[in-house]
């Protein structure tokens, strides 16, 4: 017991940061040694360097990748929340809207992608578009998931009690499915500055994905790994800006969580 007690005071991230150190060095050895050529594959060193050097371009070029991300994010979530308490509140709109819901994610983005392009042009708005059509999925499933799970013996009650439909959502409901709700928050979230990379890539005048293509084209695969590391840690920030912001909605989540470690720790 006491062995599980010290290993509880390791910090959890301890083995995660590790095995990513461990890979960089993998990475940084298997350049070095020649076993794959440079210019196919620069050392996390070399990236880095780049990555100093290029900062300003990065970062003139992330505004309009983060703004297109927000705001294709804001609507999906928007869109995706209405669709499921839609969709929970009439039957007979579940079945009809669901397997169209489903059908609409066997469509790749990237095929629609040039014409969103051709329609839209080359501003802004396509780059939204893909990035709502990536994000409004996860949220739409996930909510209604979840508001269909809700106890019928907890509905009941407040019926029973003279509840509206209005109140049931807002107290049984809705924080039923807050859990679900920020889980595909977070996924939503990365699949947001991904997609609109991918969108830069088929059209644009600036933007990361704009700017992967035009180091592509010239080879400078260091410049490519540095656009990939960027759009990485900024899919890890917005996901702890949300558990930052999940803990202060949900704070009786973290309480929970601290007491389930304290009875493992007595047990």
């Amino acid at each position: 017991m006491k062995q599980l007690s010290n290993n509880k005071k390791i910090p959890e991230k301890f083995y995660s940061i590790s095995l990513v150190a461990v890979l960089l060095i993998v990475w940084q050895v298997v350049s070095d040694v020649g076993i794959v050529p440079s210019f196919m594959l620069p050392s996390p060193i070399t990236v880095i360097k780049v990555f100093i050097k290029d900062f300003p371009v990065l970062m003139d070029n992330l505004s309009i990748t983060l703004l297109a991300g927000l705001l294709g994010l804001t609507f999906g979530v928007i869109a995706g929340f209405c669709l499921a308490v839609l969709m929970d509140s009439r039957e007979g709109l579940r079945k009809a809207i669901y397997p169209i819901l489903i059908f609409s994610q066997t469509i790749p983005t990237v095929a629609i992608a040039p014409l969103l392009v051709l329609w839209l042009g080359y501003g802004l708005a396509p780059k939204i578009t893909v990035i709502f059509l990536v994000t409004f999925f996860p949220v739409a499933v996930n909510l209604l998931e979840s508001f269909q799970a809700t106890d019928p013996d907890q509905i009941r009650l407040l019926q029973a009690m003279g509840a509206t439909n209005f109140q049931v959502f807002y107290y049984v409901k809705w924080p039923g499915a807050l859990d679900s709700f920020f889980a595909a928050l977070k996924v939503s979230a990365s699949y947001s500055i991904v997609g609109a990379v991918i969108a830069e890539w088929l059209g644009g005048s600036k933007g990361l994905g704009v700017y992967m293509t035009q180091v592509r084209k010239s080879f400078a695969y260091d410049k490519m790994f540095a656009v990939i590391f960027l759009i990485s840690a900024l899919s890890l920030v917005l996901i702890f800006a949300l558990n930052i912001i999940q803990n202060k909605i949900m704070p009786w989540k973290k309480f929970q969580s601290g007491k389930d470690t304290n009875n493992e720790e007595n047990d």
